[in-house]
């Protein structure tokens, strides 16, 4: 395996929903903890570090959110099944028969109905949250020792790859940690950045861009790279117009999205760097969705932003696929922009 890729499998599967990334920053702190000049943990529950630069005149901050999306026990029932609601965008029906583990340990089936019981209208009627029940092989009171209201629920996915494309839930974020992990080891092994850098592993991203403004006015940096998995739209019920990246054709970045238009000057730079290096590079052709970027607009006096990400098909499921050459380049291009400060020249 690549080494790029030493921490992705890992870091995929751990458990870590909005509010409930102890695991996950755990695990980034044991590994980068040796590896950097300073680190802290804040009240929010952000990881930021620091590698001091060759010139402390500015500051990069490189931003990826530790958290992924899954859900919390909200009620427990007399027939020892309980209920789930989403933490961030979930849509139920990605949800139906899955395999689920309460606080990364309980193992749960989503139960539904037999399509056999199923009315004509209930076929055609799409799913809610109250609709579902889990069931863990438990009887109520036994349920209510081992599971709690509150308790984080992830989807049971294991990371897997086949040749070029890899599978796995939380690539959204968790490929923008890994590559802060691995330029981090890439400074460690003696190549300085021309600049003060920060790697903000930040929290409560997929619930409203919680952390990153946190983060933000803890380090103010001159210029901000968000890096991200994001929705690669190329699968053949949508139609090639409506596809808002495609696996294989490199990282992506983006010129705007939703609630903000990125820096001009950062985007060209990204840009670039990216045809001087013969980095193959896409644009995220639409806008909907959002990353940290948003926040850091209106943070401080407004922070510039670049976004680099990782094109992701079937995003927010247990079964995400990327293209691991995408996840390579990025890597490549993050480094480019950032050793040698490109970022702010």
């Amino acid at each position: 395996m690549n080494n790029l890729l030493k921490y992705l499998p890992e870091l995929t599967e751990l458990p870590g929903i909005s509010g409930k990334e102890d695991k996950v920053r755990e695990y980034i702190l044991e590994k980068i903890k040796d590896k950097v000049d300073e680190y802290h943990i804040d009240v929010m529950g952000n990881l930021i570090t620091k590698i001091k630069g060759r010139d402390s005149s500015k500051k990069i901050m490189l931003l990826a959110h530790m958290d992924e999306v899954g859900f919390m026990v909200t009620k427990i029932n007399d027939d020892g099944t309980f209920h789930i609601s989403p933490v961030g965008g979930v849509d139920p029906r990605v949800v139906f028969s899955q395999r689920l583990k309460v606080n990364d340990e309980i193992l749960s089936v989503v139960q539904i109905k037999p399509i056999h019981l199923l009315k004509e209208n209930e076929r055609k009627s799409k799913p809610d949250y109250s609709s579902f029940k889990i069931y863990s092989g438990f009887e109520k009171e036994e349920l209510k020792k081992k599971v709690k209201i509150g308790d984080m629920v992830t989807f049971d996915t294991e990371f897997y790859m086949n040749d070029d494309r890899a599978v796995s839930k939380a690539f959204d974020d968790r490929a923008g940690c890994s590559w802060m992990m691995n330029l981090i080891d890439k400074i460690s092994e003696g190549q300085k950045p021309m600049f003060d850098t920060y790697f903000a592993f930040v929290v409560q991203e997929e619930v409203g861009l919680r952390g990153s403004g946190v983060a933000a006015y803890q380090i103010n940096p001159d210029v901000a790279l968000v890096l991200e998995g994001t929705t690669a739209g190329d699968y053949p019920l949508l139609d090639q117009d409506k596809w808002a990246t495609h696996l294989g054709n490199g990282p992506a970045t983006f010129f705007m999205h939703s609630g903000v238009v990125l820096s001009k000057d950062i985007f060209d730079k990204i840009v670039s760097i990216a045809k001087e290096n013969n980095i193959k590079l896409q644009f995220k052709m639409r806008t909907a969705g959002g990353t940290d970027a948003r926040r850091l607009a209106t943070t401080l006096d407004g922070i510039p932003s670049g976004i680099l990400a990782v094109p992701s098909r079937y995003i927010h499921s247990p079964n995400t696929i990327i293209d691991i050459n995408d996840y390579i380049n990025g890597y490549k291009l993050l480094e480019l922009l950032v050793l040698e400060g490109r970022i702010l020249k």
